[in-house]
């Protein structure tokens, strides 16, 4: 049998293990799942005879170069600070591998010699990145193909809670790394291009700058930028293009009450605050305000921010419970994001019957005979349920098909790459339509640049 070590069973390895069990019988594949908790990795295999499950501790040597060993092919959906470990034994052992992760320097420099041995290592082929490559590639090399010239290109994702479990004032949950929404943004300046002018936003300005998108059935959305719109511009053939921009999206009106954790400093996560396990929820919000022997908490904030009582805004902070003098942060030297984290975990946990939601929408304007044309493309796609959630269905399919696919021989290109070339992108698009992961387009008039980003 074709032998196939996972290694890690957290929240996005359940669609990619019921792709790969289903396929096991007539792919004559044999499944091996690694992990530290064996409870987790066998819940998910069931009882397949294709499959078992080990205790496997990446940072053991000899106990993940023995599993590596057996594999014919390896994929990683550990966190992607320790995929290079891996990457660097299955290079030594001769093993293919695949993972949802950005492309790191470190692992880019396996390029040479995994090309010398012709073994495909396969990165960013999940959701965001991945179904974002491979969907806009296709419409890009069509546009081309057909003799037009890209002179724009914006594309947006967001991870959400679907309609039906959309309860709260923020119209938000957690559906993924609760760490990487308290934190985005910060580190660096937004860049992207804008009608050929290069334009960047700090930190402190990110959320106030948005952009509206409206989704048929689904409502409206804003985006804000991510940090370098410019990164994939030389990898999708945009070098010439006009704008391009990439973004997160959410619901109206979340950017606007999160930039107040901003101002605040609430969302910095360099440095730690003193006695934080013993401060209640009000002392840290207090701890960021002016002190008056007077005033309330709530009265001050407001009178910092301008906020007014009728303000939604209000409405959104009161919801959180940030006020509450009676619940503990209960976190030792915790980071200011840290502790806003805890708070947010309270309100925006999804509960045992919630549902999430992905959403991407790409805009593609082109110039064709003199004349300009613009094509709106957008996928929604509902989780089941807390185990089969969308985020998981759209990060663990592409993964399992990348994973097939290689075995198969049908992807073959050696090196270090990502998912956009049509050898990958075409098969993988086109069987993910066969589990509702589709994109709906639109030729639409020309509308250029957004003037809100202007």
């Amino acid at each position: 049998m074709r032998k196939i070590l996972v290694i890690g069973s957290g929240k996005s390895a359940s669609s990619l293990l019921k792709y790969l069990l289903d396929k096991s019988g007539t792919e004559n594949l044999f499944i091996t799942v690694g992990d530290l908790n064996l409870n987790t990795a066998k819940k998910l295999i069931g009882n397949n005879k294709n499959a078992k499950a080990i205790l496997l501790d990446i940072f053991d040597a000899t106990s993940r170069t023995n599993a590596i060993k057996e594999a014919d092919i390896v994929v990683s959906m550990l966190p992607a600070r320790f995929h290079i470990e891996v990457a660097k034994d299955c290079v030594l052992l001769g093993k293919h591998m695949v993972t949802a992760s950005y492309v790191s320097p470190e692992m880019q420099a396996l390029d040479a010699d995994a090309k010398a041995k012709g073994l495909v290592l396969m990165n960013e082929i999940g959701v965001d990145p991945g179904i974002d490559h491979m969907s806009a590639m296709q419409v890009l090399d069509r546009i081309r193909n057909n003799g037009g010239k890209i002179i724009l290109f914006e594309s947006f994702t967001g991870g959400l809670v679907a309609p039906e479990s959309d309860n709260n004032l923020w119209n938000y949950k957690f559906t993924w790394n609760p760490r990487n929404v308290v934190t985005a943004g910060q580190g660096s300046t937004a860049k992207f291009l804008q009608e050929g002018t290069y334009k960047y936003i700090p930190y402190h300005r990110l959320f106030r700058r948005t952009e509206f998108l409206d989704i048929d059935g689904y409502g409206r959305f804003e985006a804000y930028a991510n940090r370098d719109s410019l990164k994939y511009q030389n990898v999708y053939g945009l070098d010439h293009v006009k704008t391009l921009y990439r973004g997160t999206m959410r619901r109206v009106g979340f950017s606007r009450a999160w930039n107040i954790f901003v101002i605040l400093g609430m969302t910095d996560d360099s440095y730690t605050m003193d006695d934080s396990e013993n401060m209640s929820y009000r002392d840290f919000i207090n701890a960021f305000l002016t002190y008056s022997p007077f005033d309330s908490v709530e009265l001050k904030l407001r009178h910092a921010l301008k906020i007014d009582q009728d303000d939604i805004v209000w409405d959104k902070l009161t919801e959180l419970d940030i006020f509450n003098a009676e619940k503990k942060v209960g976190l030792k030297k915790a980071t200011p994001a840290q502790i806003l984290q805890k708070i947010l975990m309270d309100s925006w946990t999804l509960d045992e019957h919630d549902k999430d939601m992905i959403v991407m929408y790409h805009k593609f304007g082109y110039e064709k005979d003199g004349k300009k044309h613009q094509i709106d493309a957008n996928m929604v796609v509902l989780g089941e349920d807390q185990t089969y959630t969308a985020m998981a269905k759209t990060v663990g399919l592409p993964v399992a098909m990348a994973t097939l696919a290689i075995l198969n021989k049908k992807i073959t290109t050696p090196g270090v790459q990502i998912p956009i070339t049509k050898e990958v992108y075409e098969p993988i698009l086109k069987e993910l339509e066969t589990f509702g992961v589709t994109f709906r387009e639109e030729e639409i008039p020309y509308l250029g640049y957004n003037p809100l980003n202007n």
